[in-house]
């Protein structure tokens, strides 16, 4: 009897049975079983590339605490440009606290009952430095959406190429199991002809039993690919589908005015920039002060004029050396440290394009090698055993041993696809595409 592996579908058949039940016993009683089928359908579809990237960008915790730091900046944009809250100042002048009169109001011709507004005058130059500084963090904070978002991306993509792969050596290491079991019994049916050995058959069984251990190996490694996939799409994945990319990546052809609007590294370090010069101009405007205008209305006894009181009030910068110019002189050293930094980083970023660039051209270069000599002299040589052993001229060893290299080889060049395939998604997916770009939340 050919030998065979239960799948995870095999184990759930009786689960699902049960899930039928019941779903017909909803019917009868609710009508809404096509929902509920539907539901199920969608959650245990094979994942696609894309699908995966969706799901990862939609459910992603850290992309959505990003979008909340966008809106709140966002928010004080606004307040930025307002004047601040008028003051308003009540109170009791000249109260008598000796004699006759004492604690008395309206007896005492200089005691008097005020009530005033107070306003500190911010221009309106002033105001709009400090609406442009607080835009520029939004922008600086857009520019983390961004970054969360690509780095999302690239995590989600890498991780569905690794599911692929173990897949794809999964069935790989089926193939090899299913051979196994046939030569398995091809050679118990050439003992009982006595045409084998009774050594013969412990070998297959042998080679069978290890071939069973890589399968169910292969089948573990697959199942912790699903569930590293799930961290990112937040939600199961039973199976993924689809064929991985081919390794050509458009990012390393990008011109360098275009990689400085869609490569999120560059576009925080740009707004870093941004801010430290928005910051220095608001620092430069507080060199003035800020003056407060205030009025109030003072009334007396009955017997006495009521008084109005209009007034300002004027900072005196007596140690603009050491305060106002020393902040804008702070401002102006963080702007040539914000300079200095995206130059570093634009370094960084080029050096890390042209590497990964060179790794994909040498793994496209590595993966025509090896399918275009290792694999088919591997299955020559599969060919050539299975002659020599019908022929009589060659050993089942032989035979179990160019299967086994044959596997290794087609095991081999997946593993450099693989390789080559999250190199490219390190690549591909270190830039948000324009319209994604276009796309990033702003406030209400």
């Amino acid at each position: 009897m050919p030998f065979t592996i239960g799948t995870p579908s095999c184990r759930r058949a009786p689960l699902r049975a049960h899930s039928l039940c019941a779903a017909l016993l909803l019917t009868s009683i609710t009508g809404i079983t096509s929902i509920t089928s539907v539901a199920t359908h969608a959650q245990e579809a094979p994942v696609t590339l894309d699908a995966a990237l969706q799901a990862a960008s939609d459910r992603s915790a850290a992309m959505g605490a990003a979008q909340a730091s966008v809106r709140a900046s966002s928010e004080a944009a606004v307040r930025a440009g307002q004047l601040p809250d008028p003051v308003l100042k009540a109170g009791v002048d000249n109260l008598p606290v000796s004699g006759s009169q004492r604690f008395t109001i309206g007896q005492d011709f200089m005691t008097m009952r005020r009530i005033g507004l107070e306003q500190e005058w911010v221009s309106g130059d002033k105001r709009r430095l400090r609406s442009a500084l607080a835009n520029n963090m939004v922008d600086r904070e857009r520019a983390g959406f961004l970054a969360q978002l690509a780095n999302t991306r690239q995590q989600t993509a890498t991780a569905w190429l690794n599911a692929v792969y173990a897949k794809k050596a999964v069935s790989l290491q089926q193939e090899l199991v299913s051979h196994m079991a046939h030569e398995l019994e091809a050679t118990k049916a050439s003992y009982r002809g006595a045409k084998a050995t009774a050594a013969d058959v412990t070998q297959a069984q042998a080679m069978l039993a290890q071939t069973q251990d890589q399968l169910l190996k292969a089948q573990q490694t697959f199942q912790t690919a699903l569930i590293s996939l799930s961290r990112w799409t937040a939600a199961p994945v039973p199976d993924v589908t689809g064929e991985p990319p081919a390794p050509q990546s458009y990012v390393s052809s990008l011109p360098v005015d275009e990689l400085r609007q869609v490569q999120p590294v560059l576009v925080a370090a740009s707004r870093d920039i941004e801010v430290a010069d928005a910051d220095t101009a608001v620092a430069n405007s507080d060199r003035s002060p800020n003056w407060t205008w205030g009025v109030a209305y003072q009334q007396r006894g009955g017997q006495y004029s009521n008084m109005v009181s209009i007034g300002v009030s004027i900072p005196l910068p007596v140690n603009r050396k050491n305060r106002q110019d020393r902040d804008a002189a702070e401002k102006a050293e963080l702007g040539t440290r914000a300079r200095l930094m995206y130059e570093d980083a634009q370094r960084q970023v080029e050096a890390d394009i042209r590497t990964q660039s060179a790794l994909l051209a040498s793994g496209r270069e590595r993966i025509a090698n090896l399918t275009g000599s290792l694999l088919p002299a591997a299955d020559q040589r599969v060919q050539l055993a299975a002659a020599a052993y019908s022929a009589g001229t060659g050993s089942l060893a032989d035979t179990f041993a160019a299967r086994r290299a044959q596997l290794d080889a087609r095991l081999q060049v997946l593993d450099v696809q693989r390789d080559v395939s999250q190199t490219w998604a390190q690549l591909e997916y270190q830039v948000v595409p324009a319209a994604m770009s276009a796309s990033t939340p702003v406030s209400q």
